[in-house]
């Protein structure tokens, strides 16, 4: 029953992150309605956006949720939900001051034709920064229902606002970037709707050490597969200004199997977190690992095979010869990177928090190379696949080697 019951909520996680990547995939067809500088600025501003460390905080409160629901102690939930949302909001308005500050040069550095688009990007930061609250609890909650839901429901406003100020109003970077704002508050709505019980409770206090020790290397640890995931484009933009566009095609097409396959990690995560308080054994990791590495290689055959046919259709035909130059090295990394993210999460689940430095040195590492090491497209791309594959490998060596040197008496999960 179990597994019936992971496969059912694997598929409908999976379904409703097809159709919401969809809907934002056609965000991407407005490219043809804007100049190609405009759309590197986009893909620059919407980089910016997912360095939010948005998935490491959804993370800290799924864990945090999931583990107070096992153990049917709330109180001190309802305390950290409301705390976290005032601090998180707290941040966004010293971000929103730096920005303010910063305007002038990012203006001309990323040569913004209209400079309400950063500000259309800082709201979408501010959403970035309160959807992992609220859909963190549902994820915790094991509420897949609605957490699918909301996918579609900001995907699906997503272009709709996006085509609206494009093609109506006649804006370009800075339309799509204010449909992506409130669609993204919509969303941030759903998660508040669902959650109202939880965070509207009494409050007890709350543990704060005990949280920081579970809390902190979950944000450093998700947080170094995040800025794998998406730091690379920003640092193109800087470096490729002119010439951008093209890559950050290809990256939208590559990460969609990221997009495809984070799902299964998704429903899995509670699922270890309760196992691990319970003391529980469970084979969800396993399916959820062969389901990631059978969807993901699948998809980057597909990619290889179809790529020339699916880019003119979303993007315009001259992207295709240089985008398809880059497309396999692109498609290529995010295999080890969703493999790897896998294991990131069955070991932070578990709190077998000694593989965090590593990540943290990977990922600095990665930066750090990349700045020796950025002549082409191919280059940072062979960089960040290297840089996957090295990851892959410690959290795999982690995983089993662990098991291997495993203490008597310890619980295995």
């Amino acid at each position: 029953m179990s597994r019936a019951v992971f496969f059912r909520q694997s598929g409908w996680m999976m379904f409703s992150a097809v159709l919401s990547g969809g809907m934002m995939m056609l965000v991407h067809f407005l490219s043809k309605k804007i100049p190609d500088t405009e759309y590197a600025t986009l893909g620059a501003l919407l980089s910016m956006a997912m360095l939010v460390p948005a998935a490491p905080l959804q993370m800290v409160f799924a864990q945090q949720t999931a583990a107070a629901l096992a153990l049917g102690r709330t109180g001190p939930l309802t305390g950290l939900i409301r705390r976290a949302w005032l601090a998180l909001t707290g941040v966004w308005v010293v971000f929103a001051l730096v920005l303010l500050v910063l305007q002038p040069t990012l203006v001309a550095q990323w040569k913004l034709s209209n400079p309400a688009s950063l500000w259309a990007a800082a709201v979408v930061v501010l959403g970035g920064l309160w959807t992992p609250l609220f859909m963190g609890v549902l994820q915790g909650q094991q509420n897949f229902l609605w957490l699918g839901w909301g996918a579609i429901v900001n995907g699906v406003a997503r272009i709709s606002l996006a085509a609206l100020f494009v093609l109506v109003l006649g804006g370009w970077a800075a339309g799509i970037m204010t449909g992506a704002a409130l669609a993204g508050l919509l969303l941030v709505g759903i998660g508040i709707w669902q959650s109202h019980a939880l965070w509207s409770a009494p409050a007890e206090p709350v543990e704060t050490r005990g949280l920081l020790r579970q809390a902190v290397p979950l944000l450093l640890g998700f947080g170094a597969c995040q800025f794998l995931f998406s730091a690379d484009t920003m640092f193109v933009k800087a470096w490729f200004p002119d010439d951008t566009a093209p890559y950050v095609a290809a990256g939208t097409m590559s990460r969609a199997l990221m997009w495809l396959v984070l799902p299964l990690a998704s429903v899995m995560f509670p699922k270890l977190v309760q196992s691990a308080v319970r003391q529980e054994k469970t084979d969800v990791m396993g399916l959820t690992l062969a389901g990631t590495a059978i969807l993901g290689f699948g998809g980057l055959a597909g990619l290889w095979l179809l790529g020339p046919y699916l880019i003119p259709i979303v993007f315009p035909k001259d992207f295709v010869v240089p985008a398809m130059k880059i497309l396999p090295w692109y498609a290529g990394a995010m295999i080890p990177l969703s493999l790897a993210n896998v294991l990131v999460n069955d070991l932070l689940a578990r709190a077998r928090f000694a593989i965090v430095p590593w990540l943290v040195v990977i990922t600095v590492g990665y930066g750090v190379a990349l700045q020796f090491n950025h002549g082409s497209f191919v280059a940072v791309l062979q960089t960040l696949g290297l840089a996957c594959s090295v990851l892959f490998g410690i959290c795999a060596w982690f995983r089993w080697g662990w098991r291997m040197r495993h203490k008597a008496g310890e619980p295995r999960v």
